[in-house]
């Protein structure tokens, strides 16, 4: 046999485990549709909104989030040196709004990244025993807060992120939002967040719901203040300090439109998916390679093999076919679209190596009209 054909073998075996990891992880995972809602002892929250030139979506996703049915919330929302109608749109929404509170922000002070600055300034004003660190453009579901308070009183929880689903305009995006999302599976693990004695952690920015007092003990948004993935390593910090965190599945309460286009999506991932790899060259380049080798190669391999490699390549194909689907039906995706899974992990490698190119080549990140130095970035390792 010849090495192609050898290789058949390994790689069936990791990913039927990958497969097996996946499917069996999201049948774990609780969907917050599902959570009863019990009334009764529900603690004061704190929805807290960081915005930059956010005018295209505010104000919808705003008006979803003052008609939540919570008894007891208020939301804060801290305009970021906005250069476009963000700011004027938060005045009027708050003048007729007494619930909304904002705060406008004209500069950012050195070793801060500004959105999250501007989270940790929100919850410096904030008063709720839990906080919500949710995104601008998140449109949410009336019952969605209580549902996700219930869960974490019920579950006795010190953090809880709920992932939303994510709305695209065209079916080439659709088919990359749902690749992406398994990529993140197989990276986070969200199933395992709940258990003590894993590392793995989690965070979304549509919906960081924590307690309070347990943002204040593990340093809030202060300890990750120069960290693009600042959803994420909230997630790990919580983690570290020992408390209680878990993942729920969001999609028929919350929505949010990722991105518009395919540039929308290459230039939005420029800002983490360097950042994601704790800015290692070396992982970044393993990550690649084994996504060419287990993800990609297959697909090629049953146009190219004969044989019994042939049909072993084909039985990958299959497994990544029926995880893209199961992943995809929890997500709130379209199955079908696992026909486009290969040609999506080829533009997510693409986009993975042109912003750690970028990112070396140009000595950081520039996010939102603001330059972060790589140096800089690099001093925050979480």
């Amino acid at each position: 046999m010849t090495f192609i054909s050898w290789l058949a073998i390994p790689i069936l075996g990791v990913v039927l485990m990958i497969a097996l990891d996946l499917m069996r992880g999201n049948r774990t995972i609780r969907d917050l549709s599902s959570v009863p809602v019990i009334w009764g002892n529900l603690p004061r929250v704190s929805l807290i909104v960081a915005a930059r030139n956010e005018a295209r979506h505010i104000r919808e996703a705003l008006q979803s989030h003052l008609a939540l049915d919570y008894p007891d919330y208020e939301l804060i929302v801290v305009n970021d040196r906005s250069e476009d109608e963000t700011g004027l749109i938060l005045d009027d929404m708050a003048f007729h709004q007494p619930r909304l509170s904002v705060i406008h922000l004209d500069s950012l002070p050195p070793g801060w990244l500004g959105k999250n600055h501007a989270l940790y300034l929100g919850a410096k004003q904030a008063d709720g025993d839990l906080f919500l660190f949710t995104d601008a453009d998140i449109v949410m579901r009336p019952s969605v807060l209580t549902r996700a308070v219930c869960l974490m009183r019920d579950q006795g929880l010190d953090h809880l992120t709920v992932s939303p689903s994510i709305t695209m305009p065209t079916h080439v995006l659709q088919i990359f939002g749902a690749s992406f999302v398994i990529f993140f599976a197989m990276f986070v693990r969200p199933w395992k967040v709940r258990d003590p004695k894993s590392s793995c952690h989690v965070g979304i920015g549509a919906f960081n719901l924590i307690r309070s007092d347990v943002y204040r003990s593990v340093g809030g948004h202060e300890v990750i203040r120069l960290r693009p993935d600042d959803d994420v390593k909230l997630g790990k910090i919580v983690k570290q300090g020992g408390y209680c965190s878990d993942f729920a599945f969001g999609k028929d309460l919350m929505s949010v439109e990722w991105y518009a286009s395919v540039g929308e999506v290459i230039r939005g991932l420029e800002k983490n998916a360097f950042a994601g790899c704790d800015y290692r060259i070396s992982l970044v380049l393993f990550g690649v390679a084994f996504l060419l080798v287990f993800a990609v190669w297959p697909y090629l391999a049953v146009v190219v093999c004969e044989g019994t490699s042939k049909i072993i390549y084909g039985a990958v194909v299959l497994i990544w076919t029926l995880v893209y689907a199961d992943c995809a039906s929890f997500n709130g995706f379209h199955r079908c679209y696992a026909l486009g899974f290969p040609l999506a992990t080829v533009l997510f490698i693409w986009i993975v190596l042109r912003t750690m190119v970028l990112n070396l080549a140009q000595g950081g990140i520039r996010w939102r009209g603001t330059f972060y130095s790589l140096k800089e970035l690099k001093t925050n390792r979480i």
